[in-house]
C-alpha cells in the first residue's frame, strides 16, 4: 500500500481485523521506504495519522492547530464531522478505540525509526555562507551538494514568518534555478557571482551552501531535511 487515506480510520468497514491488515500493509511500505533512507513522504504521513488518532482518543473530536497544513479545511471539517457522528454510536466507538489502541505504537515505533534516520542525515549536513551574508537573509539563493562534488544544485529561496497559535513560525519556499556541474577553479563564490550578473533583481543575495558528507536520496531524504535545517539556522541567525 503505498499511501494511508486521510480518513482511513473511518472509511469502509470499520472493523478491527480488516483496519489492523490496512495498517500493516502501510506500515509495511513505510519500512520498506526506511530501508532505503527513503523519508518522505511517509515521514509527513505519519505524523498527520499520529496527530489524528492521538486527537481522536483523547478528546474525541479533531485538535486543528495540530494538523500539518498538508490537509484542507474542507478535509478538516469533514474528518471532524465524521468524527462527531460516530462518538455517539457507543459500539462503533468501542471498535473504534480497540484499532485506535492498536495502531498508534505501531505508527510511533515507525515515528521513532524514521526520526533516527532523520537526525543521522541531519548530522551529516553542513551550512555555511558563501561570501559576505547581508543583513537582510529572508531571500537569496540555496545550494546543495553531496560527495563528491561533482555538481550543485541551485535554489532560490525565501523564507515567510506567520503567526502560530503560540509564536511565530517560520516556512520556507523555493524554486529551482538549475544544475550546475563544478569544474576545477569554478568556486562557489564564483557560481554566486555569475548569478548576480544573471538576475539582477537581488543584486546583494544572501547565498548559502548545505554540504552533506555522505550521499542520501536526494528529493526523499537529503533536501527536506536540509530545508527544515536551513529554516532553523536562518532563525537562529
Amino acid at each position: 500500500m503505498e499511501k494511508l487515506s486521510k480518513d482511513w480510520l473511518t472509511q469502509g468497514m470499520i472493523d478491527f481485523e480488516y483496519k489492523k491488515y490496512v495498517l500493516l500493509a502501510y506500515l509495511q511500505t513505510v519500512q520498506k521506504s526506511f530501508d532505503k533512507v527513503e523519508l518522505y513522504p511517509f515521514m509527513a504521513d505519519l505524523v498527520f495519522h499520529y496527530r489524528n488518532l492521538v486527537a481522536v482518543k483523547e478528546n474525541k473530536a479533531l485538535i486543528r492547530e495540530s494538523f500539518p497544513k498538508e490537509i484542507s479545511l474542507e478535509e478538516f471539517k469533514k474528518l471532524e464531522l465524521t468524527y462527531r457522528q460516530l462518538v455517539e454510536d457507543d459500539v462503533v466507538m468501542s471498535e473504534l478505540e480497540a484499532i485506535i489502541d492498536f495502531a498508534l505504537p505501531r505508527i510511533k515505533d515507525s515515528l521513532q525509526e524514521g526520526s533516527v534516520i532523520y537526525e543521522h542525515v541531519e548530522s551529516q549536513c553542513e551550512i555555511s555562507p558563501i561570501g559576505v551574508t547581508p543583513l537582510y537573509a529572508s531571500e537569496g539563493y540555496l545550494f546543495v551538494t553531496v560527495p563528491p562534488e561533482k555538481e550543485t544544485n541551485i535554489y532560490r529561496y525565501q523564507v515567510s514568518i506567520f503567526e502560530g497559535s503560540q509564536e511565530q513560525l517560520r516556512s520556507l519556499n523555493t524554486e529551482f534555478v538549475e544544475r550546475v556541474e563544478k569544474r576545477p577553479l569554478y568556486t562557489y563564490e564564483r557560481l554566486k557571482l555569475d548569478l548576480i550578473k544573471r538576475f539582477t533583481d537581488m543584486p546583494n543575495p544572501a547565498t548559502y551552501l548545505i554540504l552533506s558528507k555522505m550521499k542520501f536520496p536526494f528529493s526523499e531524504t537529503l533536501m527536506p531535511v536540509a530545508k527544515r535545517l536551513f529554516v532553523k539556522h536562518i532563525s537562529k541567525a
